[in-house]
């Protein structure tokens, strides 16, 4: 087999709490001439790696499932609905508005006007649904520029340039304006760089506060009849404190606990979803014309207590509340009076999940819209009537995908779920879902075993509709719910975060080693695959055990765990991992860093990911993985980089790029475990 392409090495030596660590490939850090020639050799490799005999094959499949329209949640304001919708024969989706649910939507933005790499990523309608701030990102670097639009004709009537790193939660409307988040670029090193600014649509911008300490990011809500505004700030994965924002000034409210409040204002109330004193979350309220003179959490009121359900969001629903709860690593959803009393819980299908930031309502009408998918159902829109005289029934799709037949689970396609419980190295036991056709009894069987485990992200039960043909062709998906995410509360996110680590891989492993124990299918057959922090999570599994996995699939990974804080958005996520900086952090991170526990052993084939517009996750840490395992592995396997131009960290990727990019994946797998194509 063709070797990969040889590395320079150039070693920086660094002294750190007294140890001496060597850098063999630190020069891959920089976006010079020699990098760009080095990533050009190694993909020129990793081209002749997924040149498979199935690729032809796959190209076709996997293009057949990505055409179809799809549809993001509708935001409900002013008595209209706004929402995202991709046409079939569409690379982004367009920004659209209807005055009924019933009715055709109408085009109010089409980011295919405005370049071929502008993706429009989020919006925010103002209260009176008259006006919409929506954010336009190039190549999928997050880096925005805003634009006001009316909602009548979708004229353009405002506009701001470069404000950084900004979204949905940063920006929020008061009056004839709105506050949005300003910070340095990407470009500069300067999205911890961030100050909240006030723009009337029209006329002029000023700052209010850059009072906003460097890893933390504000999240702004505004009272739409008091005008009470309140900020949220805390790290991803981390504490959130509570401010109310009077005069220019940050007030604190709650900032003293050792916990996350996440608020809702709505109908005259702030709502707090909280883990303070209840590790499942419980929610809290108080009048929005006291939060500011709150004198702490004693002036709060619950108002939906803790339960054995884990409360995952909250969404206004008329004068009442929308509550998605998680249930053994599944969606549910009840539906409350303003003052807490649950009426009912929807009657869901059995392993149902609400993806993130996906779950909305109305604040004038008796509804919620959300998104509801699962292993054999596409991501689908939910409306529920939850009006006085609903019930548990009163839901229906209002939109849907439509998938080629044969590669539908509504259709040709029958797949089977099984939840299994694996035993984690310290006993826990640990959630796995496991999919395929119900025509097939898996033994031996080509299976990808999907992670994440961290920054209160729960894994439910979804459907990618890249994986069908996979499943198509006799393969086994598992996703484990691993410690580090929320699907059991905040005692499962402490468990697999800063220094219990360690616990999301010994999860992953226990997965893996349940799924050949329980003759699903073998090492040799047997694929790890993740992203971001996932991708943290499948490259420990690579360096801890090698000989558990056939093949690795790892996108837009953290891999260099000593410096990770030094790069991009690092720094923000300290609270997550811990530092570097600090003493013990530092020997806990050094012990299970992928790049520097790499040795001299036989690795299984491997895929790193990265992106050139990944303002995130830095690519260095997959070129330089990539170089050191390419060095030290014993073994014939591949070991391949892949980067890609005009994208990033997976935000607004054109659709015809994400066929690219999945396909280079899944032709990596179908190669590495010999699976036979349709």
């Amino acid at each position: 087999m063709q070797r990969p392409p040889s590395t320079d090495r150039d070693p920086v030596t660094d002294t750190l709490h007294g140890t001496t660590i060597t850098d063999p490939y630190r020069w891959l850090e920089a976006d010079d001439d020699a990098v760009a020639e080095w990533e050009n050799a190694q993909n020129a490799y990793t081209d002749d790696i997924v040149a498979t005999p199935q690729r032809d094959s796959l190209h076709t499949r996997l293009s057949a499932v990505a055409d179809h329209a799809s549809y993001q949640v509708p935001v409900a304001a002013g008595g209209r609905y706004f929402q995202r919708i991709e046409a079939a024969d569409a690379d982004q989706p367009r920004l659209t508005v209807r005055k009924n649910c019933d009715d055709d939507p109408r085009t109010l933005v089409d980011p295919a006007a405005l370049g071929e790499t502008t993706a429009l990523q989020w919006f925010v309608p103002s209260s009176d649904g008259e006006c919409v701030v929506y954010g336009l990102t190039e190549a999928g670097t997050e880096q925005y520029d805003l634009r006001v639009c009316r909602a009548s004709d979708g004229t353009v009537v405002d506009e701001i340039a470069d404000v950084g790193r900004c979204g949905d939660m940063m920006v929020a409307w008061k009056d004839s304006g709105f506050y949005h988040l300003r910070t340095g670029s990407a470009d500069e090193g300067g999205q911890l760089e961030k100050a909240l600014w006030f723009h009337e649509v029209g006329g002029e911008s000023w700052e209010v506060t850059d009072d906003i300490p460097t890893t933390h990011w504000p999240w702004v809500y505004v009272e739409r009849e008091t005008g009470v505004t309140v900020v949220a700030m805390g790290e991803l994965g981390a504490d959130v404190n509570l401010y109310a924002l009077v005069d220019s000034e940050l007030a604190p409210v709650l900032t003293d606990g050792d916990a996350t409040f996440h608020p809702l204002v709505h109908d005259g109330r702030v709502y707090l979803r909280t883990n303070h004193d209840a590790p499942r979350f419980r929610v809290l309220a108080i009048d929005a014309a006291d939060f500011a003179d709150a004198d702490g959490l004693s002036d709060f009121e619950t108002v939906v207590p803790e339960s054995e359900d884990v409360v995952a969001d909250i969404a206004p629903a008329g004068d009442g509340l929308g509550v998605h709860r998680l249930r053994n690593a599944s969606s549910v959803v009840s539906v409350h009076d303003g003052d807490g009393r649950e009426r009912y819980e929807l009657d869901f299908p059995k392993y149902a999940g609400i993806p993130r930031d996906s779950f909305s309502g109305s604040r004038n009408t008796a509804e919620l819209l959300f998104a509801l998918e699962g292993f054999d159902r596409p991501t689908s829109v939910i409306h529920a009537d939850v009006g006085t005289d609903a019930g548990p029934d009163d839901w229906q799709v209002q939109q849907s995908p439509d998938l080629p037949d044969n590669l539908d689970p509504h259709g040709e396609l029958d797949l089977t779920t099984d939840r299994l419980w694996v035993e984690s190295a310290d006993g826990t036991s640990v959630p796995v879902y496991v999919v395929h056709r119900s025509d097939v009894d898996p033994e031996d069987a080509p299976t990808v075993l999907y992670g994440y485990g961290g920054f209160r992200i729960p894994l439910l039960p979804n459907l990618d509709p890249y994986r069908l043909p996979f499943l198509a062709d006799g393969g086994v998906f598992a996703l484990a719910c691993l410690r580090g995410g929320l699907e059991f509360g905040e005692a499962w996110h402490e468990a697999g975060s800063c220094d219990r680590k360690e616990n999301t891989f010994a999860d992953f492993e226990a997965a893996a080693e349940a799924l050949v124990d329980r003759g699903y299918t073998t090492s040799e057959r047997l694929a790890a695959w993740g992203g971001s922090n996932g991708g943290l999570t499948v490259g420990a599994a690579l360096t801890r055990r090698p000989e558990l996995f056939g093949a690795v699939v790892c996108t837009v990974p953290l891999l260099d765990m000593l410096r990770f804080h030094q790069l991009l958005l690092g720094e923000a996520w300290t609270g997550e991992y811990g530092s570097p900086e600090d003493a013990a952090a530092f020997d806990r991170l050094r012990s299970y860093s992928p790049y520097h526990s790499v040795a001299a052993v036989e690795y299984p084939a491997t895929l790193f990911v990265t992106a050139a517009g990944d303002t995130r996750v830095h690519p260095a840490h997959a070129r330089k993985m990539t170089a050191r395992v390419q060095a030290k592995t014993t073994g014939d396997a591949p070991i391949c980089y892949r980067s890609y131009d005009e994208s990033g960290h997976g935000v607004g990727t054109p659709t015809s790029l994400e066929v690219t990019q999945e396909l280079d994946k899944w032709a990596f797998v179908y190669r590495t475990l010999n699976v036979a194509a349709d």
